[in-house]
């Protein structure tokens, strides 16, 4: 990289950061690291981080980036990491216009990592954690064999949304092995006898049908796990028959999902908080006459709707702008939701005041779900034309279905809620007292895609090396899916 470009892009970042900082944006140190196309393709296989543990994933995901890339489908503008310090890439290639930008989004990602509360539990240093993990896996690989251990974390992987998403922060694994001793057997009471009369006070067949009773209520009150598992995860890594190796893999794997997981519950803030930042540094403080017109079509392209689905950055971004002109003109609170009058809330104005100061507040303690729940209106949703669609499978069309506020923010929490991943909770681990494992599928109404849930059921029972059941429903009826080590069966279940 040319001496010229790299005090350029340094000049640049002192500056950006200065006009961030005057609004009250804190955030970490930024580094920035300048790559050329081939370069930001390979780190971003990698999810942003420069070492990860070797997988044909990566190398699948670096061949669909650079051809996107060469064919002019999608170009990587920006990538910046939860660390501290703060890791970003900018593209060499890019224009000042686009580093300018590209450097205040930054700024606005940098500020939401550092203060929302999701992320507050989150590993810090995870750069250098990713390297260590890179190098345990490969330390296996070589003690176990490359396809040995890239095989079971191909089964790791595909069970790495079986986490608690919800959860504040990761629970850590207190795994201890089994224990060699079992429980002293129960035992029904005696009733006093003399010696000679204990036969008849104590006859063995009554004993013998009162100790059965009792182990089988010991048994149910013994239920493993005494309550559902969320974590699905955390229950095979802390009760499966593992290797220690296999152990630490699936533990790996695990961390590095619930390191990610706050990222997929704040996509929407996230995203349109960064926007609205790098929008109003660019066009307040940052922006050279000559860069007008630059400017407007990236930021243009990146509100742009996204081809059937939604785009969080212009969703995120209109919320955001939403929010701060309601507080500086007061359109919340007991008055506004009573006023009924069309020009009266028209140009309702108090001069409250406090949009900035609510959004600062919103960005700590929100996450989307609860953003979505309690900050999308009526009026939003009339201003900017939301509505539900769906297939028609008639006309192989998709067709508005719905503009009714409450079937878009429905539809809208639906698929925030979890992730927008199915409900799975361990709910016993002894069934039938021969140690298989049932999972139950919180079904509300959308029906899993049964290809992918045997191929789970066969990725856990690799796990868990006995027969696993799975509760669901399979056209609206429950159902039991199960897989026993060579064969699937589907059989009804009783609610």
């Amino acid at each position: 990289m040319p001496h010229e470009l790299t005090i350029d892009l340094r000049t640049l970042q002192e500056q950006i950061e200065q006009h961030a900082c005057a609004y009250g944006l804190d955030f970490f140190e930024i580094i920035y690291e300048v790559l050329d196309w081939e370069e930001i393709n390979e780190v971003a296989a990698y999810g942003g981080y420069p070492a990860r543990y070797p997988h044909w994933r990566f190398g699948m995901e670096y061949i669909e980036l650079s051809r996107s890339y060469a064919y002019g489908l999608s170009r990587i503008y920006e990538m910046v990491i939860n660390n501290d310090p703060t890791y970003a890439y900018l593209l060499a290639a890019n224009h000042l216009v686009d580093q300018k930008l590209v450097m205040a989004h930054v700024c606005g990602h940098g500020d939401f990592f550092k203060n929302n509360f999701s992320f507050a539990h989150t590993n810090r240093k995870m750069v250098d954690e990713m390297a260590n993990h890179a190098a345990r896996i490969r330390r296996y690989m070589e003690a176990f064999g490359e396809e040995e251990v890239e095989k079971f974390l191909d089964r790791c992987l595909s069970l790495d949304n079986l986490i608690d998403y919800n959860a504040p922060h990761i629970r850590r694994s207190h795994y201890e092995p089994p224990r060699d001793e079992q429980e002293p057997p129960v035992e029904p009471r005696r009733l006093r006898a003399k010696e000679y009369m204990e036969e008849y006070i104590n006859p063995e067949d009554v004993l013998a049908a009162e100790r059965q009773k009792l182990q089988e209520k010991q048994r149910r009150e013994e239920r493993f796990p005494s309550h559902p598992q969320k974590d699905s995860v955390l229950f095979l890594l802390e009760n499966a028959p593992l290797k220690n190796w296999e152990r630490d893999v699936l533990g790996v794997v695990r961390e590095e999902a619930y390191y990610f997981a706050p990222q997929g519950r704040s996509k929407i803030m996230n995203e349109g908080w960064a926007s609205y930042w790098h929008s109003k540094i660019m066009t307040e403080r940052a922006l050279d006459p000559s860069e007008l017109v630059d400017y407007a079509d990236h930021h243009a392209g990146t509100m742009a709707p996204y081809p059937g689905r939604l785009n969080p950055y212009k969703l995120g971004l209109e919320l955001w702008r939403d929010i701060e002109e309601r507080w500086n003109k007061g359109r919340h609170g007991s008055d506004w939701e009573a006023c009924d009058d069309f020009e009266a809330r028209k140009n309702w104005d108090t001069r409250e005041g406090r949009g900035r100061e609510r959004m600062f507040e919103v960005r700590r303690h929100y996450n989307d779900v609860t953003f979505i729940d309690e900050f999308l209106t009526p009026d939003f949703v009339r201003k900017h034309g939301l509505f539900v669609y769906e297939y028609h499978p008639s006309t192989g069309q998709y067709v508005i279905s719905d503009r009714d506020f409450a079937a878009v923010k429905e539809k809208l929490l639906f698929g925030l809620t979890n992730f927008g991943q199915p409900w799975i909770e361990v709910v016993e681990a002894n069934h039938l007292n021969r140690g298989e494992l049932v999972l139950s599928h919180r079904y509300e109404g959308v029906p899993l895609k049964l290809d992918l849930a045997r191929e789970t059921l066969e990725n856990i029972h690799y796990v868990w090396k006995r027969p696993v059941h799975l509760e669901t429903h399979v056209d609206e009826e429950p159902v039991v899916l199960g897989f026993d080590g060579s064969s699937h069966t589907t059989e009804p279940r009783k609610e």
